[in-house]
């Protein structure tokens, strides 16, 4: 892949007329769009439809964490509109990931496992019971949602190598936290810079308010890659 094809760029907006405006500016300089809670919130599936017909990767970040059959049946849902890639956490268990996969099934829709937010540090992992540190968490959740039939995970480019020995070369490994060493951090906890995650072995990438809020969108996209952290 060309490193525009590993970018996932997150459209982190309510109004369809602004999402549609930005994908408009960033066509052919992206691999895929990541919608996520907010967006689809505000729209509704009808927005995913908006993309997938005007041929479109969407990368749906719903982040699914519910029981089994619940979590199966939006799985399909998500097929049905035609998103390539979806998220839903790994800490929801064997059962609701094995449930996940099997309703995919037939569609070409990819399975993604959260694991780590890259917003939390160690001590918001202690504080919500992951003794151990982020990386021993990354990788028990990461072996959990391989064996459960996902097709990769979504973590935080500091444990990209732990999951590549863990899980193999054909684990995706899509990873957020994707800062240029001028940029805000914002929320981010756990972060590198497009070239090293790539070069650390991530799949893809997913950028957000760097490339979205800058003057110039697509400008900023194509540099992505040229800047160093």
């Amino acid at each position: 892949m060309q490193p525009r094809d590993r970018l996932i760029v997150a459209l982190d907006r309510s109004r369809r007329d602004e999402l549609l405006g930005l994908a408009d500016r960033l066509d052919g300089a992206v691999g895929l769009f990541k919608l996520g809670l907010q967006s689809f919130l505000a729209n509704g599936p009808a927005i995913v439809r908006d993309f997938v017909d005007a041929k479109r990767s969407v990368f749906l970040d719903l982040k699914l964490h519910d029981i089994p059959n619940t979590v199966a049946k939006a799985t399909a849902e998500a097929a049905g509109l035609g998103a390539g890639m979806l998220t839903l956490h790994a800490a929801g268990g064997r059962a609701m990931l094995q449930a996940a996969s099997r309703a995919r099934e037939g569609s070409g829709l990819l399975l993604l496992g959260v694991s780590v937010l890259t917003s939390l540090g160690e001590r918001d992992l202690r504080e919500i019971g992951f003794e151990g540190g982020a990386e021993q968490a990354v990788r028990r959740l990461a072996v959990l949602a391989r064996d459960c039939g996902l097709d990769g995970v979504v973590a935080s480019p500091l444990e990209i190598a732990t999951i590549r020995g863990a899980c193999g070369p054909e684990f995706l490994i899509v990873t957020p936290g994707i800062r240029a060493g001028r940029d805000d951090a914002g929320d981010q906890a756990r972060m590198l810079s497009a070239t090293r995650a790539i070069e650390a072995g991530a799949d893809y990438i997913v950028v957000g308010r760097p490339i979205t809020e800058a003057p110039d969108p697509r400008k900023a996209a194509i540099a992505l890659f040229a800047q160093d952290s």
